[in-house]
């Protein structure tokens, strides 16, 4: 019996060689698809009134260096670019936090690459720089902003310093922050997924991250065929972990459930509204 019977034996049976699919999301909550009718339905209604809404997430982190990436390049043949062997991370060059936010009525996107610690507060930073830079521009007249995000990481529910910096957004933009949780397990049906991260996947592939010079460039020269523009920045701020928001603090977060699970979907008034 030689390896090429076995191979055309399998073959008549119906076997391939393949690789692993990622299809198994585990037992789904009972409210999920009711969750999604209920973004969908609520971002909807903040378009007809012109308001914003944003799809926001971090992107995997990414050592920054000559290392190798996924993917292919064109280059002469028999010489393709030489990367280190291997992938440590490098004290002096750190590692790139890509944090972005993505308008899916304008298909425009801001990506914040830091430098320090995926946080909450580095979260709503770049938030409230993207409103800073385009945003505010984008919705002169706007009176509340819609923020869809995944139920963990850095922007999740439970997190006391995310409401908290919210709170801190809705101050200084003046604008009401709604905020509608994916459910659990479901990430990857978040917009920014498929419409902003993936393309950055595509446009870097095969390209060593050898800087953050590099990273921010080649995120803010990811485009598509249907109009994406991407806006990209670096933060050198630190965000240290643990950062814990007393209760008298918590105590001044404007929060109000809504009816529709409001674990997952509240909003966060500011003290005084946008004129």
């Amino acid at each position: 019996m030689s390896r090429q019977r076995v191979s055309d034996v399998l073959n008549d049976l119906g076997y391939a060689l393949q690789s692993n699919r990622k299809a198994q999301e585990g037992r789904g909550h009972p409210d999920r698809d009711a969750q999604f009718r209920y973004i969908n339905d609520t971002a909807t209604a903040f378009v007809k009134r012109r308001q914003p809404v944003i799809s926001v997430d971090c992107k995997k982190k990414e050592l920054v260096g000559n290392f190798r990436n996924a993917g292919r390049e064109w280059h002469p043949k028999g010489k393709p670019e030489r990367v280190s062997i291997h992938d440590f991370l490098v004290r002096e060059q750190g590692k790139a936090i890509p944090y972005g936010v993505f308008d899916p009525t304008r298909n425009e996107g801001y990506v914040r690459v830091g430098i320090d610690h995926e946080t909450a507060s580095f979260a709503v930073r770049s938030i409230h720089r993207w409103w800073t830079l385009m945003g505010r521009r984008r919705y002169p007249k706007a009176k509340s902003l819609l923020i869809t995000a995944d139920g963990g990481g850095s922007n999740g529910p439970r997190l006391g310093l995310w409401k908290w910096e919210l709170q801190r957004l809705a101050e200084a933009t003046g604008l009401a922050i709604t905020v509608c949780h994916l459910p659990p397990g479901t990430s990857k049906w978040n917009k920014i997924e498929h419409r902003l991260f993936s393309y950055i996947s595509a446009n870097w592939r095969g390209r060593p991250l050898t800087s953050l010079v590099a990273i921010v460039s080649l995120i803010a020269a990811t485009t598509t065929k249907t109009g994406l523009r991407v806006r990209a920045e670096v933060d050198m701020a630190k965000y240290p972990l643990g950062v814990k928001v007393p209760p008298e603090e918590m105590a001044k977060v404007r929060l109000q459930k809504h009816d529709v699970h409001g674990d997952w979907n509240y909003t966060i008034q500011p003290t005084r509204r946008r004129q």
